[in-house]
């Protein structure tokens, strides 16, 4: 498993939780910072599997 997709699936869940925790407080900038983590995460990981079947 490449690294990109373990760093990416772990910035997919630091963005959700902070997603939901600027959602429980009320606080719209933590709560963008979320959506672009998760976002972020998610791109990593695709690269990371797209590395993976290269290997292949």
């Amino acid at each position: 498993m490449d690294k990109d997709r373990i760093q990416g699936s772990a910035k997919q869940a630091k963005g959700s939780v902070k997603e939901g925790l600027g959602k429980a407080t009320g606080d719209s900038k933590m709560q963008a910072e979320g959506k672009t983590d998760k976002a972020t995460g998610k791109v990593q990981n695709a690269i990371g599997g797209l590395k993976d079947s290269l290997k292949k």
